[in-house]
């Protein structure tokens, strides 16, 4: 009978352990339970002392009951799984026998167990953890006659409990087949049933928790598709980051001041006519000269979309203070409409306005004077 239970406990620890495995290699049905009983894994080594007791095979022919006690080594290897080398002691008294009145007579023997157990655990560490224990062991036996060593066996279960940082409870029971053959000469092999309770200290300090994941640094943003300042020029090529909102930069991003200067376009004596739309019959002679000046004027205009200017005609004295207003303005009309046809948006442009014969700029008693005077500007808002 003895060897059918131990039979029976081998199968159930082989299938418990198959289990407990299968719990760790599955995937986890609350990912926050498991990484907390991860984080918690302490992997130290650890001493276990232990007391129980026996209940003996009754071929042994020994009070059925006694006390043992013991000390194990050892550390969990995964949160699930720890292994344990261990001693134990206990001593066992014959039966006096019927003849002799019964009850335990002075005879008896020590038996000290040298072994290791693994114990396979389920659940949270921190709960209320069930496992299953296997070992192995010899097992030496000393009596007034004879002593010697044999091949020992268990196998088990139990639960086990954290209740500090570094210490555990574990209360378990089992069966331990003992193949004694040497103190009894007519019988060999014993099972006994135990109960131990341990209570494990683990040593050493604590390891450190795992530092928190460090996020990965984003790459930096692409320099060429910012425009931080606002002033149409890329973060990349800005040299003067921080512009004021509607300062004109150049392309360096940094302020400049615009200045579009149509000097040398002049136009002839009394043009242009009303209703003349050519501007190049109104131009002083070469017209090209003055044709070249203003397409300069339209290129700046495009490279700085957001400079503005107003197009202010002007003539020399000569003729009356009235008809002179009118040229001025004609002369102002005919450059705004030459820049409107040229790709100019006419909201960038104020105007066309005439101021006569004021604010020459050359001597109206002489020719040359009186030229420069007959002229168009465009005065850039700042």
């Amino acid at each position: 009978m003895k060897r059918k239970g131990l039979y029976f406990l081998i199968a159930l620890a082989l299938g418990g352990v198959g289990a407990v495995h299968a719990q760790d290699i599955s995937a986890p049905a609350d990912a926050a339970t498991t990484a907390t009983a991860t984080s918690t894994y302490d992997g130290r080594w650890y001493i276990a002392p232990t007391i129980g007791g026996y209940y003996n095979d009754g071929d042994r022919n020994t009070n059925s009951r006694q006390f043992y006690y013991g000390l194990g080594f050892g550390r969990f290897f995964t949160p699930n799984m720890s292994v344990d080398a261990f001693i134990d002691r206990t001593k066992r008294n014959r039966d006096a026998g019927a003849a002799a009145g019964g009850g335990r007579s002075g005879e008896g023997w020590a038996n000290n167990t040298i072994g290791v157990a693994a114990r396979f655990y389920a659940g949270d560490w921190n709960a209320w953890r069930p496992y299953l224990l296997a070992g192995l062991m010899g097992s030496h036996h000393q009596t007034a006659n004879e002593s010697g060593w044999s091949p020992a066996a268990e196998l088990g279960g139990g639960v086990s409990k954290t209740v500090s940082d570094s210490s555990d409870i574990r209360l378990e029971a089992g069966y331990r087949y003992d193949h004694d053959n040497k103190t009894q000469s007519n019988k060999s092999g014993y099972g006994d049933w135990f109960l131990g309770f341990s209570v494990v200290s683990r040593f050493g300090a604590p390891a450190a928790a795992a530092p928190a994941p460090v996020a990965a640094t984003p790459p930096p943003p692409d320099c060429s598709t910012l425009d931080s300042d606002g002033d149409s020029v890329n973060d990349c090529d800005d040299k003067c980051p921080g512009t004021t909102a509607g300062t004109i930069v150049g392309p360096d991003g940094c302020a400049q001041k615009v200045v579009i200067d149509l000097r040398g376009v002049n136009f002839k004596f009394d043009r242009p006519k009303k209703g003349e739309t050519d501007i190049s019959k109104s131009l002083a002679e070469p017209s090209a000269d003055s044709i070249a000046v203003l397409n300069q004027a339209v290129d700046t205009l495009q490279r700085y979309p957001q400079v503005h200017v107003t197009v202010a005609g002007y003539t020399d004295s000569k003729g009356t203070d009235e008809y002179n207003q009118s040229l001025s303005e004609r002369r102002a009309k005919i450059v705004y409409d030459y820049l409107t046809s040229h790709g100019i948006d006419a909201s960038r442009l104020e105007g066309p306005i005439g101021h006569g014969e004021s604010n020459p700029i050359g001597d109206n008693a002489t020719d040359s004077g009186r030229a420069q005077n007959r002229r168009t500007e465009l005065q850039v808002q700042q």
